[in-house]
């Protein structure tokens, strides 16, 4: 019997003993399972500002997990051999327990707990379990994502979930090109979580030679549309099946400069030393500094708002 998947937008409609598109859900007899429930391909200790946020808990650390798999075919990806479907039988492991990531997180003394590297969203079934089980323990939650949900899926993770990072890699035309997807789920995901109570941040990797100024400020006009108050631009290195040589620091810097005159409050480099610090909007106080390894190495505003002119700064930031 044909089975509906719905932990994305591709909804994919599974014949028995076969497998989704993303490799990893698979009709058996008549139920829909995730393969290698559990066995996990990335487990570490990270500084949260490395997924990127820069605005949720800032300077403290989480732990980072995820298992195989991915529902984009970026030629670009960064993480491919942990999420395309051609080096899955090479990364398997035992599985892990929630409970046993929990006592992990709370050992190592991180206040929250990461689903990253690969798409969580298809192992969405087991990030659920491991973030009820963080929730029990008073952990926060990340979701770093390509943000291609479908409806359900998204109404499903948006109450387990304390702070999003979502990838908005450029137009219908980049996606349907680089990446066998939709720039569409992505943008409808994006203006669904600007009216929930949580937290977000955007990313969007810079490839030169593929993205143009013009293409960057268009995504950073619909960003500003939809309210989003933090965006990482992030320099593209070559890897995987893409070649084009390394986004360039000055080509990057270009692209900052320009942006930081629409009204994102918030505009960072990624994998760059570019724009690290974090300036009061209202009146360019320097609030938080990093440094190259991005530790803050002062932060001068406390619970969220600038001492000097009183601004309330987006975000979830220790007492």
């Amino acid at each position: 019997m044909k089975r509906s998947c719905d932990f994305c937008w591709r909804c994919c409609q599974i014949e028995e003993e076969q497998v989704g598109f993303c490799q990893m859900r698979k009709n058996e007899g008549g139920k829909l399972v995730t393969l290698s429930y559990g066995s996990l391909v990335g487990l570490s200790v990270d500084p949260v500002e490395k997924k990127p946020l820069y605005h949720f808990l800032p300077g403290t650390s989480t732990l980072s997990l995820a298992m195989f798999g991915c529902n984009l075919t970026c030629s670009f990806c960064q993480n491919y051999t942990i999420s395309q479907s051609q080096y899955r039988s090479e990364s398997l492991r035992q599985p892990t327990k929630p409970q046993e990531l929990v006592a992990l997180a709370l050992r190592s003394g991180c206040p929250s707990i990461s689903f990253t590297y690969s798409e969580p969203l298809v192992w969405q079934d087991y990030l659920i379990e491991v973030a009820i089980a963080a929730k029990e323990a008073n952990l926060k939650t990340i979701m770093v994502s390509n943000g291609t949900f479908s409806t359900a899926s998204l109404e499903r993770l948006v109450p387990l979930i304390d702070a999003f990072n979502i990838d908005l890699k450029g137009d219908e035309f980049f996606y349907q090109r680089f990446c066998k997807g939709s720039a569409k789920p992505v943008v409808e995901a994006l203006r669904c979580l600007c009216q929930k109570e949580v937290h977000l941040e955007v990313t969007t990797m810079v490839m030169q030679g593929e993205h143009t100024l013009e293409d960057v400020l268009a995504i950073g006009a619909l960003l500003q549309e939809m309210g989003v108050h933090i965006w990482h631009l992030s320099r593209y290195f070559p890897n995987y099946k893409t070649h084009l040589e390394a986004t360039k620091d000055s080509f990057l810097k270009e692209i900052l400069q320009a942006v930081q005159e629409t009204s994102i409050a918030h505009v960072y480099g990624g994998n760059s030393i570019l724009n690290q610090n974090t300036y009061c909007p209202s009146c360019n106080k320097l609030l938080i500094r990093r440094d190259g390894r991005l530790s803050m190495s002062e932060i001068s505003f406390a619970q969220g708002t600038c001492q000097v002119c009183g601004h309330r700064i987006y975000g979830c930031f220790p007492s």
